[in-house]
């Protein structure tokens, strides 16, 4: 079901638009740069588009800009964060919505060993508390939506009842949209 955003235009008005969530172009490192994006926007002007996975330090240890610079043309457009202290993501929360973006997506899904060693992506599936509060401390100082892209499972704790527990904990902490690759880390080609 299509829900609408409010967005900055390049004149600095505020104009809805509707985030249409049935085709999005999901985060890929490498690859959906703003170049990428600006691009893809070129094919489709309702498509979803997500930022490569930008870390909690990244943002905060560095010039934001270099991380969080687009052009306007590239609406509706999310942000996908990586990291698990809810203070720092809140804090990054800020900074994405001073920046215009329309949503803030928490990356739950990276079975990269380099991100698991940094307490993050497909590791925190193991902790469904931790991630509802990563998304109550970001929707605690946004208005945008925040979502969270995982997995089906990690490691054994790949149930069908585990999987609704998780959904449901992150969900209690007001994440709007959960997206899953249904797969399991190591499973993928």
């Amino acid at each position: 079901m299509p829900e609408t955003c409010e967005l900055t235009t390049k004149n600095n008005k505020l104009q809805s638009v509707e985030l249409d969530r049935r085709l999005s172009v999901a985060p890929m490192l490498h690859r959906t740069d703003r170049y990428c994006r600006y691009f893809l926007r070129q094919l489709s002007r309702r498509t979803l588009l997500y930022t490569e996975m930008i870390t909690t330090g990244a943002l905060l240890h560095n010039d934001p800009a270099r991380f969080l610079r687009f052009d306007p043309e590239e609406h509706p457009l999310a942000l996908q964060l990586g990291g698990s202290n809810p203070a720092d993501l809140a804090r990054c929360a800020r900074l994405v919505t001073e920046w215009g973006y329309d949503e803030i997506n928490l990356n739950v899904g990276c079975p990269s060993d380099r991100v698991q060693a940094g307490r993050f992506g497909a590791c925190l599936m193991a902790e469904p508390a931790l991630v509802a509060d990563c998304v109550a401390a970001m929707r605690a100082v946004t208005h945008l939506p925040v979502t969270v892209k995982h997995r089906i499972g990690i490691d054994q704790q790949d149930s069908e009842a585990e999987l609704h527990q998780f959904v449901q904990t992150v969900a209690a902490a007001g994440c709007s949209t959960l997206s899953y690759m249904p797969v399991k880390p190591g499973y993928m080609a």
